[in-house]
């Protein structure tokens, strides 16, 4: 098998659709404080029973957190614990409870002048912390957000979105196979103005991929998100959203400066550069908020 299918992601998110609808359920009867409750028994049934996830989050402890056996077994809790509380909580916000949760912006001047302008926006994320609890947020400038997912991915979380009326709060381009439709929908969303959200931290089996230094070890980043950014010509901003207390959460917002670059690097090239170095502060911060269940890094080099 070729080292680069066994470090790239399949396609699937964790987490099935029953285990997603009792959530709701929980959430609209209960309350959140009881979904949460329910949450810490499921995680100690989830941990034996996802084995794949479990391993790869074990090993993004031992060996690039360098954590001890005891410390290593409590982040793979803590882990799928933080995965559960952001199911919960977006599907909260989405239930109309926003103004129970404390949201801390870091949202400069520049950034706020580019979100509310007529261009279009390519909004940079990773699959880490809750990026989806922001929606409202951007909805303050009446724009409309598109994200960008693979269809099979898609596919598996649509009813989902349907059942918790997250359909409406932002629209989803799909990438079907070997087609290039996706190209076509995410330049007119840019033309009329509105936000496209990339994921820029999962490689699959067909992506081009650059091996970057991410936490002092080699990891496969996709180049298509960056390329694709560069070659758009607007503005690029990263997005990142951390829990950092009982239903508090931190937005940060960097707008890139990669048409600013140099005429010795390609603009992808520093996009993927500044993308990567902001990533690692904050998975540095809160290892426990990244969700790659897959060996994301060559453990081997």
């Amino acid at each position: 098998m070729d080292q680069n299918e066994t470090r790239s992601w399949s396609g699937k998110s964790r987490g099935g659709l029953l285990g997603y609808l009792i959530f709701i359920k929980i959430i609209k009867g209960l309350g959140v404080r009881t979904a949460y409750c329910l949450l810490s028994l499921v995680v100690i049934y989830f941990i034996p029973f996802a084995p794949s996830a479990t391993r790869s989050i074990w090993k993004f402890s031992r060996k690039i957190l360098k954590y001890g056996y005891l410390k290593s077994l409590i982040l793979v809790y803590k882990n799928f614990y933080s995965l559960g509380r952001a199911l919960i909580d977006k599907v909260a916000v989405n239930q109309g409870k926003y103004d129970e949760y404390r949201f801390d912006f870091a949202e400069p001047e520049g950034v706020k002048s580019v979100l509310n302008s007529t261009q279009g926006v390519i909004i940079i994320g990773a699959h880490f912390g809750n990026w989806e609890i922001g929606a409202p947020f951007f909805g303050k400038y009446n724009k409309r957000m598109n994200v960008l997912m693979m269809d099979q991915e898609y596919q598996s979380i649509k009813k989902i979105l349907e059942v918790n009326k997250s359909i409406d709060s932002f629209g989803i381009i799909p990438i079907e196979g070997d087609s290039l439709d996706y190209i076509f929908k995410i330049r007119d969303a840019l033309a009329k103005g509105e936000y496209v959200s990339i994921q820029g931290d999962r490689l699959s089996r067909s992506d081009k991929h650059k091996d970057m230094d991410f936490m002092e070890k080699k990891a496969s980043f996709p180049l298509g998100p960056f390329v694709l950014a560069a070659r758009m010509n607007v503005p690029v901003v990263f997005y990142f959203a951390e829990h950092i207390g009982y239903k508090r959460y931190k937005f940060d917002f960097i707008l890139s400066d990669y048409t600013d670059g140099s005429k010795e690097k390609k603009k992808e090239t520093l996009l993927i550069e500044e993308y990567v170095a902001l990533l690692s502060e904050r998975v540095r911060e809160y290892p426990e908020q990244w969700y790659n269940y897959f060996d994301f890094w060559n453990y081997e080099r």
